[in-house]
């Protein structure tokens, strides 16, 4: 009985190194310089002062980072916001490029502030949903932290994990 116990803990072990060795995994620290939204396109909604549902896009290129020894190159996020004087709220979608050419599909939510119509602060939580090339089946999560620009643009420090099927 012992001995079948042993070879079932021993096998685990074993299965358990396998799964190790078939992925990748780490950190996620990139900063994204992105400019003023374009095009935007802003509905107001007409029940109360200021309140409106925007759809917008964004470009953004990476100041710094990399996945799996891949630097970030540039990306596209766009999103729907349902804004309320100054603040706002939605979703979005931000399609990564890295530097070889593969792509990187995330979702996201936000929140975030605004004056003069440019954003001012703003928090994000994103999840990868797919991938190309060597991050084919990507799995990753993590929050950003924005603060806008003068031009209307914003600069996005991102953190999380990864796990990549190798």
């Amino acid at each position: 009985m012992r001995k079948s116990i042993w070879m079932a803990g021993l096998a685990a072990l074993v299965s358990i190194g396998v799964l190790h060795a078939q992925t990748a995994a780490g950190k996620v620290d990139v900063q994204w310089k992105c400019a003023a939204p374009s095009p935007v396109h802003a509905v107001p909604v007409g029940d109360v002062a200021d309140h409106a549902y925007i759809v917008q896009q964004v470009k953004c290129t990476a100041a710094k980072g990399e996945l799996a020894g891949v630097k970030e190159k540039d990306g596209t996020g766009t999103e729907f916001v349902e804004a309320t004087g100054n603040n706002g709220k939605g979703h979005g979608i931000f399609v990564a490029t890295l530097a070889n050419g593969d792509k990187v599909n995330y979702t996201y939510t936000f929140t975030g502030v605004s004056s003069n119509s440019k954003l001012q602060t703003g928090t994000n939580k994103w999840a990868a949903t797919s991938g190309s090339g060597k991050f084919k089946g990507i799995t990753a999560s993590g929050t950003c932290t924005a603060k806008g620009a003068a031009d209307g643009g914003a600069v996005f420090d991102c953190v999380g994990t990864y796990t990549i099927p190798k």
